[in-house]
């Protein structure tokens, strides 16, 4: 049996001013997307930054690779993960090209300039999310929707195994929604294995093998996508009545309101 690419070992995040939930035992595995669903607030980001080594948990380990993160050396991990945050801060003037490049840099020994291959690597990225006749452009320039499409061609080019993405449709038209997910699609039938934050219930019934529930009160249930996205566990999730049907044999949730 191949060990999962991530394993949470009794794992509680620390969500401030909140006391701790549930200790979570998810394993995330090639050829799985997950979404994380729950209301704001309820700790979804926090939760990817402790899987993605930049917050401490409160208790318990995230192991990748069978490897405990805080173990493993920042270089290593970040060649098996990679993170698409939600918000993106340009810290100094670069192009889509240069930005999309510093995806190599983990592939990348001290110093070391990036090489063709390096750049074939950004440059496939940027084709895939339809940004190529924009790759000299300043990213200053760029819209939110540009550039969260160049946030996953960097994910792209730094090519790990675990992609952990929160809210990676914000920004996005509906066209370039689907088209984004499509291609993370793409990726996990290639062997990868996505984590994502998502407030669309919908696109995760689409597009999700499993799901994780996490709830204000630090409580959280995980598992398939079929057994998990039912009527009376998103209501108590969202603390809204919801009325559910199908379209394209695939579950839909919509919001009911008051007489």
């Amino acid at each position: 049996m191949t060990a999962p690419l991530m394993q949470l070992d009794a794992l509680r995040v620390d969500v401030p001013e909140r006391p701790a939930g549930d200790a979570l035992g998810c394993c995330f595995e090639a050829g799985q997307t997950w979404a994380i669903l729950g209301p704001n607030g309820a700790g979804k980001t926090t939760l990817l930054m402790t899987l993605a080594g930049l917050r401490p948990p409160r208790s318990g380990t995230v192991l990748l690779d069978e490897t405990p993160l805080h173990r493993m050396p920042r270089r290593r991990a970040a060649r098996r993960l990679g993170v698409l945050f939600q918000h993106h801060h340009d810290g100094f003037p670069a192009t889509v090209r240069e930005t999309a490049l510093m995806g190599r840099h983990p592939h990348l020994r001290s110093w070391e300039l990036e090489g063709p291959d390096d750049f074939d690597a950004a440059d496939a990225a940027l084709a895939r999310v339809g940004l190529t006749e924009l790759a000299d452009r300043s990213v200053q320039t760029l819209s939110g929707g540009e550039r969260q499409r160049l946030a996953l061609a960097t994910l792209l080019t730094q090519d790990p195994a675990l992609l952990l993405l929160d809210e990676p449709t914000n920004h996005l038209d509906l066209h370039h929604q689907i088209a984004m997910l499509d291609l993370i699609r793409t990726e996990v039938a290639d062997g990868r294995c996505t984590v994502m934050a998502t407030h669309d219930i919908n696109l995760a019934a689409r597009y999700c093998s499993h799901v994780l529930l996490l709830y204000p009160d630090g409580a959280a249930c995980w598992g398939a996508v079929a057994t998990m996205l039912s009527v009376p566990a998103l209501e108590r999730l969202y603390r809204q009545p919801l009325a559910a049907g199908t379209v394209d044999g695939l579950p839909v949730f919509l919001p009911r309101t008051g007489a």
